[in-house]
């Protein structure tokens, strides 16, 4: 069968008739994920079924869950006033008489010092609503508007989980918007640049169109499901379109170069298919499976964000293969020839870096190293409202209460004790732990002995850690320690629980797909081990910036709370890593090529990074620039995923694949294509290798 036969029938036939239908499917996964964003929920950061969840599932039956809602309440006569305890019971019943709310406290109805503020002059009312997450969110969007402001002599504010989600859900909506501003005109200059041509510019567009409006329309099917993080979107887009510049420059590239090679359209377009469309289907299956790994870990937030990731991929790369093959039909030499296929510049690097391979990659090595230290100290912590913008009013009355209230919610730990504890003498124990401010006991309905214990350290402290491992320690049998320190303590555990199974799974796929496709024993572990020194290296400097509060004027004001929310280099990492799979993927296919056609070790090496260089770092560019642009971000998580994304990806595609990589090449030698004797040639796996031999670039003959 000839390549002008084997490229698919459809597209080669009907090309307009192919991209009409894809436009078609297009509009219809827009209409289908209309309102979506509506739909997303926030939450989903600590795990399910740990002791900390089981004690508040039963604080809750008992109505003494955290509350979804908190007014804060001022008054500048004190709460005690008789003007402001009408106003205050005023409050109260009208939120209590409100749709979707399930129980209420006041201080003015039932009056505990906890809900007073130091100084007097603030009360807090609070509220637990009806339903799941994204029921609670949708009354306190209804709620809070209608609440809050002057009422009499009180000034009102809210913040709480619920006023949380809500504000953030608009703050992503906002940001939103603004990324596609900001990133669409600058991809698409880049892409101008890099491609020399308007119109082959735009192909990588249309891919990243189709890709997240395929995945917006099953993002909203998934909310049925399960909930889906109201960030899905924004990393939805910033992955969708970074995958399209990838595949779209891979995909156009080796198009322009096979008309360089005096093919006709049909057979240039028939050879991409073969050989790029491959890869392409190759790479996205490894950045599905990297966001897979997401799935065994037991946050809610990180499998929503999996599902989003995987699904972007795979449609990202099926748009690809949908519409470029006619696209280029339809375009033919319009679309524009490559000139000179490799890069002067990376050539130049190449050859320095190999005459001395080991001075360049122990010093490469050295440098990841020191930019991965302050990954040592890193501290962990629960995402809450200083993830939004300071100027938002969730954050800033959250600030206030803990700034004026003596027992803040987020540092209080509730023990619930066995019927047959001797309370008395229990309470005397806990009284004597380091950080306890407070110890009361509480009368709950249902439960046996309560107490209430206020810890004096922040939950994500190590001394708020300590303090939830004494109090367990020093428990009877039984007992059951509900608070944000413990659900920490708790989710910490549970992640580290199923860590070794997500990063074995990741290490098993990544080997397995370098394996067949190079053949080589060596080189995915060297991947593995280099991709994880690359990814070190970027958390580092995470914790650089957003744990010890660094470049705060660079990137704007985001809060530093001294720790990074527990979710979001594991997200980081699962991203990265498979896009530097890819962008190894496709070195290591030019290096095996050259290899293959009778070049040294050494100069096949340089030929691999000049022919890949110029178009790998203009991939990480634009992959950089779409989720660079999350940094201007008011959100927290966003702006750190999206700087982290962003260095994760430059870091790997220059300093990574354009010295540390040649250099392990180079030192390595013919160990590097080692495989053992008795692997097949044929059989079961001819299929696979085949598959191999044409990712790593043409059919080049017998693997040797």
């Amino acid at each position: 069968m000839t390549e002008a036969t084997a490229r698919p029938r459809l597209q080669a036939a009907r090309p307009r008739l192919v991209l009409l239908l894809a436009a078609l499917v297009a509009a219809l996964c827009a209409v289908a994920g209309a309102g979506t964003h509506e739909r997303l929920a926030n939450g989903g950061y600590t795990a399910k079924d740990t002791e900390a969840d089981r004690a508040a599932t039963a604080l809750a039956r008992a109505g003494a869950a955290p509350p979804d809602l908190v007014l804060l309440a001022r008054s500048a006569s004190g709460v005690d006033a008789a003007a402001a305890r009408r106003a205050g019971r005023a409050l109260t019943r009208e939120l209590a008489a409100a749709d979707g709310v399930a129980s209420t406290r006041s201080y003015w109805t039932t009056p505990d010092a906890p809900l007073r503020s130091t100084d007097g002059r603030a009360a807090l009312v609070t509220a637990d609503l009806a339903g799941a997450d994204r029921d609670a969110t949708a009354t306190a969007r209804d709620l809070v508007p209608k609440l809050t402001g002057r009422r009499g002599p009180l000034d009102v504010s809210a913040t709480g989980g619920s006023w949380v989600s809500v504000q953030a859900a608009e703050a992503s909506a906002r940001d939103l918007v603004t990324a596609e501003l900001i990133a669409a005109p600058l991809t698409l200059l880049l892409l101008v640049v890099a491609l020399r041509s308007l119109l082959a510019a735009l192909v990588p567009v249309v891919i990243g169109v189709l890709a997240v409006a395929g995945t917006t329309a099953l993002l909203r099917a998934l909310t049925y499901a399960m909930p889906v993080s109201v960030f899905a979107m924004n990393l939805t887009t910033a992955l969708g379109f970074g995958l399209a510049v990838d595949y779209g420059l891979f995909l156009i590239t080796r198009f322009r170069e096979e008309l360089g090679h005096s093919r006709d359209v049909p057979d240039a377009v028939a050879r991409t298919v073969r050989t790029t469309g491959r890869t392409v289907a190759v790479s996205a299956c490894t950045v599905a499976l990297a966001m897979a790994a997401l799935l065994v870990l037991p946050l809610p937030f990180l499998r929503s964000m999996a599902c989003a990731g995987m699904a972007v991929a795979l449609l990202a790369a099926a748009a690809a293969m949908a519409v470029v093959p006619p696209l280029l039909l339809l375009l033919g030499e319009r679309i524009g020839r490559t000139g000179r296929p490799d890069s002067p510049l990376w050539r130049r690097a190449a050859k320095v870096i190999t005459r001395r391979p080991a001075l360049y990659g122990i010093g490469c090595a050295v440098a990841l190293v020191l930019c991965a230290m302050p990954f040592g100290h890193v501290r962990f912590g629960l995402i809450d409202e200083r993830t939004l913008p300071a100027s938002t009013e969730a954050h800033a009355t959250g600030e206030e209460i803990r700034a004026r209230f003596a027992a803040p919610a987020e540092r209080t730990l509730t023990v619930v004790l066995p019927e047959a504890a001797d309370t008395g003498a229990y309470r005397q124990r806990v009284a004597a732990l380091d950080s306890v401010a407070t110890v009361r006991p509480a009368s709950l309905p249902g439960l046996g002995p309560v107490l209430t214990v206020v810890s004096t350290a922040e939950p994500q402290s190590a001394a708020a850690q300590r303090l939830v491992a004494d109090l367990r320690s020093a428990s009877p049998e039984g007992t059951r320690v509900a608070g944000r320190a413990a659900m920490l303590a708790d989710t910490k555990a549970a992640v580290a629980e199923r860590l070794p199974l997500a990063g074995g799974m990741l290490a098993v796929t990544t080997w397995a797909m370098l394996f067949l496709l190079t053949r080589s024993v060596l080189l995915p572990f060297k991947a593995l081990l280099v991709g994880a020194l690359s990814l070190t290296a970027s958390f580092g400097l995470v914790v650089h910036i957003f744990q010890d509060g660094h470049l705060r004027g660079t990137l704007g004001e985001f809060a530093v709370t001294g720790a990074l929310d527990l979710t979001l280099p594991l997200l980081m990492a699962a991203v990265a890593f498979g896009l530097a799979i890819d962008y190894e993927i496709f070195l290591l296919s030019r290096v095996r090529e050259q290899r293959l056609r009778g070049l040294t070790n050494r100069d096949a090496v340089v030929e691999g990074v000049a022919r890949t260089g110029r178009l790998v770092t203009t991939a990480a560019l634009a992959v950089a620039l779409v989720t660079g642009v999350l940094a201007t971000s008011g959100l927290t998580v966003l702006k750190l995923l999206g700087t982290g994304l962003a260095v994760a990806v430059l870091l790997d595609a220059t300093v990574v694949r354009g010295i540390l990589v040649p250099a392990f090449l180079t030192l390595a030698g013919r160990a590097n294509w080692w495989a053992p004797a008795w692997l097949p040639r044929g059989g079961p796996l001819r299929g696979v290798l085949r598959l191999g031999r044409v990712v790593r670039g043409e059919d080049v003959g017998a693997v040797p």
